[in-house]
């Protein structure tokens, strides 16, 4: 039983500095501005949950519980599974809108381009 506490414990010390490490580099990326403020909002909702959930152990084991998950410290995996899902579909809708307005900007560049060779050629 000792054994299984001190694996506990290994894990849930992991999952807090993994967290609070990931939330730390989201900052210095947010101050030496390579990431936006809005795009690092998901970011630290990850780590404030994942460490949430890794301090208050019996939250973890209600919610692993509730779920079926027969072993509490995987459903901090499933959580940042979950987080890394909604990046993947928040950065898709994000490359799509600039995708379309790329297009927009080029058909116009082209537009422009084709009006002021028409300009200088009368």
């Amino acid at each position: 039983m000792e054994n299984q506490t001190v694996e506990i414990f290994r894990i849930q010390f992991v999952a807090i500095a993994v967290s609070a490490g990931m939330m730390a580099f989201v900052f210095e990326l947010i101050r030496r501005k390579k990431l936006r403020e809005k795009y690092s909002l998901i970011w630290f909702a990850a780590g404030i949950v994942m460490i949430v959930l890794s301090v208050w152990r019996d939250l973890l084991d209600r919610v692993a519980f509730l779920l079926g998950v027969g072993y509490a410290p995987a459903l901090l995996f499933m959580v940042a599974l979950g987080f890394g899902a909604l990046l993947m579909i928040h950065f898709s809708v994000v490359i799509s809108e600039l995708t379309e307005k790329n297009k927009t900007l080029a058909q116009e560049i082209a537009l422009l381009k084709q009006e002021l060779k028409k300009n200088k050629n009368s």
